[in-house]
Order: C-alpha cells, then structure tokens, then sequence
C-alpha cells in the first residue's frame, strides 16, 4: 500500500533524527531551557521578527486549546469557520476550555472579512447579546483544511475587521509550510508575526516528530503564557526534543526544502488528475489536492493506495484528498499517475 492520506505517515526527516540521535546523550536542563531550544527560538525571531516570542508545544490541538483558552474571558467565544480544524476535527477541545466555537460558513475553507464583521454587528445589534458568548477572537488557517490559501489582500482586509471590532486574530499553522512553498501566496513569516496577534508554525505535518513553534505577537497574550502551556498540559520535560527538532528545520531551511518538495510532488499529481479530465473539488496550491472521483474510480485506486474519501459530491462521486510531504518518492507519484491514466 502507497499512503497519500495525510503528510505525516512516516517518522521524521533524516536530518531531525541524526540531531536528536547525535545530542541524545548530552545532559541539559528541562523544561525547554536548553540551548537547542534557546537557538531554535532565535532562528524563528530571525525570520518573524525580534520582539516575537517563542514557546514550543507538541501538537496542533494542543496549540489551539493553550492559545485560545489564554486569550479568553470565560465568557467569550472563537469566531471559527465551520471547516476549521478547531470547529471541527478536535472532538469539542475548545468547548472542553469552556470556550464556544462561533462557526461562520466556509466556501472552500476560507471565511471573509464581511462575514466576519457581520457576525459582530449582530451580536452587539442584539437586545440578548448577553445571553450569547461574545465574539473577541477570530481563527483561520493557512492554509486551509481544504488546501485553499489567504491571499495578502484578504489578510489585510480581516485583519482591519479585527482592529475595528477589537477583536484578537490567530493563524493556525499546522501546514504554513506549504503555503509558504506554494508560489501562490507573496506572505512570508514576518508577515504573519505583522498582521497576526498569534500564530503556530507546525512541524509535526513538516517533516519532524512532533511539534509547533507558537509565535506570539500581542503584549497581552505573551504575559505568563509559560503558565498556561504548564496547565493545559503542554510543558514537557523533555523540551529539549521541540528546541532539537525546530533547530535542524530552521538552521538551513530544511523547513522551506521539505515544502517545496511535497508542493512540487503535489502540482505534478495536480496535473495528472487534471489532464486525464478529472475535475477538482477545491483550487488547491499546497500539498493537500482533491480531486472528484467516481465510486467505481475509489474503489480502483483504493487497491494500492490509501488516501481520504472527503466529502460526497452526488450519488456516484466524491471528493477525495491526496496528500504529499517531505517523505513522498517520485517513483510512487509516476505509479500513481499511471494508474490514473488508466481509469
């Protein structure tokens, strides 16, 4: 079986486990208090920014939980969209902080700065405001769950939603890499450090282990966030595994190197599907595509393939999702296309 399901099928890059195999014996502090994760810290502030801070946690859904439940008050809300991880592939782990998840509409992953200043309007419009929670943080991915990306000018333009409605706005990146390699979008790390109060850098879906960089902006939101990662669960003993990991992505841009592979394989799928009329459920440019097959085209490639059934297009075809990463071999990617040009 060829695995296309996600991007995170096998273990590590490599290079991430020469370092961690080569520092295994080396007695250092815990707690994230290491050297690596000191120099793995001034790598990303390199890229995002001085006046950033830096923390290191394990997973996306731990991210989402430790950041929005530090932003807060208990009775507020995450204005999300309703295909957003945290809306829902995270089993109610917002809700679990005592937080609702305010869904808006997606249309191919992605909400807008009118939907979201709507939203707003009518909660304050409302003689029952109070009986609702309040809107007071806005969260998008980049990019989306469906592959789709942010363009500069949508950023901005939520980004202006959220200063005139106070609002506080967090960029889930669990797959930033992909939409920095895609060639479609101009926005790179100090970008996202300018017009976000939060955001995460993921590793775990990037070639290593396991891991995010969350990356904190805000003067408010870096105040004790140390506190809160410890709380939620997330300050691990052996820091130093995050502080390694993120130092051999940043230190020769193994992390741009491992994106812009899974995009190329990607494209090159892409345009297999494409060329043999295949249609495309979602515009994707990062290394998640999704082409609409028939029940009996699944049913094929199903046989030596393992990828996501996504969504149900009609009675006889569905959405799918093929995913590439640092790990995909090009001789899997030309068997693939093979086999789709014999459908």
């Amino acid at each position: 079986m060829i695995r296309f399901d996600n991007d995170y099928t096998e273990g590590a890059h490599p290079k991430v486990l020469q370092r961690l195999m080569e520092t295994n014996e080396e007695q250092l502090p815990g707690y994230g208090k290491d050297h690596h994760t000191a120099s793995a810290k001034a790598l990303i502030r390199s890229l995002c920014g001085e006046d950033v801070d830096v923390h290191f946690v394990m997973g996306g859904t731990q991210a989402n939980l430790t950041i929005i439940s530090s932003i807060l008050r208990p009775h507020q809300g995450v204005i999300a969209p309703d295909t957003g991880h945290i809306a829902a592939d995270e089993t109610g782990a917002i809700e679990a902080t005592g937080h609702k998840v305010l869904e808006i509409k997606a249309v191919d992953g992605k909400i807008d700065a009118g939907q979201i200043s709507r939203y707003v309007e009518d909660h304050w419009n409302s003689i029952e405001r109070e009986h609702k929670p309040q809107p007071k943080l806005v969260y998008i991915s980049q990019p989306t769950e469906s592959g789709t990306l942010y363009s500069r000018e949508e950023f901005e333009a939520i980004r202006h939603v959220c200063d005139e409605k106070g609002l506080y706005l967090m960029v889930d990146g669990a797959r930033l890499a992909y939409a920095l390699a895609s060639g479609d979008s101009d926005l790179t790390l100090a970008d996202y450090a300018d017009m976000c109060d939060v955001f995460y850098i993921g590793g775990t879906k990037a070639g290593i282990l396991f891991g995010e960089a969350i990356v904190i902006s805000h003067e408010n939101i870096k105040e004790d966030f140390r506190y809160i990662i410890k709380q939620k669960g997330g300050m691990l003993a052996k820091g130093r595994l995050l502080g390694i990991q993120f130092e051999v992505l940043f230190e020769d841009d193994l992390y741009m190197e491992i994106a812009g592979h899974a995009v190329k394989m990607a494209r090159i799928l892409n345009d297999a599907f494409t060329g043999s009329g295949i249609e495309m459920h979602f515009p994707s440019p990062t290394n998640q595509i999704f082409p609409v097959l028939t029940t009996g085209q699944i049913e094929k490639l199903s046989k030596k393939y393992a990828f996501h059934v996504w969504e149900d297009i009609d009675e006889t075809r569905k959405a799918v999702r093929f995913c590439t990463s640092w790990s995909t071999r090009l001789e899997d990617v030309e068997a693939l296309i093979e086999d789709i040009n014999n459908l």
